[in-house]
């Protein structure tokens, strides 16, 4: 399990307007601590598509436009991670850094 690698993750059960189902997600966590941990950041993945919202990454997914969603981060059991459906080309990974950081780094 490797930094922006997409895998499908189990996310029920929720709570509130957590994003449901089993769906694609992106690890955003750091190879390091995916080593040594049982759990992993990720990102969740869409298909309903909203590109005036400035907190959403817009990629390709198993061959459909998508959307990652890093205002729906969240840490979870690697055992809620199912198989390896892709990963993000270098470009979308350096733009999702940059989102990452503009949204929960500092400022």
């Amino acid at each position: 399990m490797k930094r922006h690698e997409i895998h499908w993750c189990r996310l029920d059960p929720i709570e509130g307007s957590e994003m449901a189902k089993t769906r694609p997600c992106v690890i955003v966590s750091r190879d390091e601590l995916n080593a040594h941990l049982s759990t992993v950041v990720v990102c969740p993945v869409t298909s309903s598509l909203h590109p005036q919202w400035r907190t959403r990454l817009p990629i390709r997914c198993a061959g459909r436009t998508a959307e990652v969603c890093p205002d729906q981060i969240r840490t979870v059991s690697k055992s809620r991670l199912g198989p390896k459906i892709g990963k993000l080309a270098p470009k979308k990974s350096a733009e999702l850094t940059r989102l990452l950081t503009e949204l929960y780094g500092e400022g």
